[in-house]
């Protein structure tokens, strides 16, 4: 199922605020998505980095054939249509096999190496906890879109 994610505001805010540390090279920098048990609660106005997230990590609770930290984004671009007035960001699909594992979430974050410095960006919700056995967690991102647009009309 293809799908977009939806943005933590705070990531958002991190793009044109003070603080150079919670910019975002799309393209360039270490941009990962991680599995995330149902237990955990997207705050879109309060989570700004993966420390407030890293705790429900299904790695060390609950998965098997799974690194924690997640998968690093791969094949990554920045696009804008002048038409649609619209940024896409886009990357190629994830997937873990022969996962055994309860999720809910899948959050996407840049990995500076620390938790607390690494700044979440946006999430997907599966809408209930997904249970696999064994099996291959896909996250293919909206082929127009990918994983998030950006109108600025």
């Amino acid at each position: 199922m293809a799908t977009i994610a939806k943005w933590f505001g705070q990531a958002v805010l991190g793009q044109f605020g003070a603080t150079a540390a919670r910019r975002v090279d799309w393209a360039n920098d270490t941009i990962k998505v991680a599995l995330v048990k149902a237990a955990y609660a997207p705050d879109q106005d309060a989570h700004d980095f993966w420390d407030d997230v890293s705790a429900n990590e299904i790695a060390g609770g609950g998965g098997t054939n799974y690194t924690a930290g997640g998968k690093e984004l791969n094949e990554k671009a920045v696009s804008y249509d002048a038409a649609s007035n619209t940024v896409r960001l886009k990357a190629k699909t994830v997937e873990w096999k022969e996962v055994t594992a309860e999720y809910r979430y899948a959050v996407i974050y840049k990995d500076t190496g620390v938790a607390g410095t690494s700044p979440v960006l946006q999430y997907l919700d599966a809408g209930a906890t997904q249970k696999i056995a064994s099996g291959t967690v896909k996250i293919e991102w909206d082929p127009t879109d990918g994983t998030a647009r950006l109108v600025v009309a």
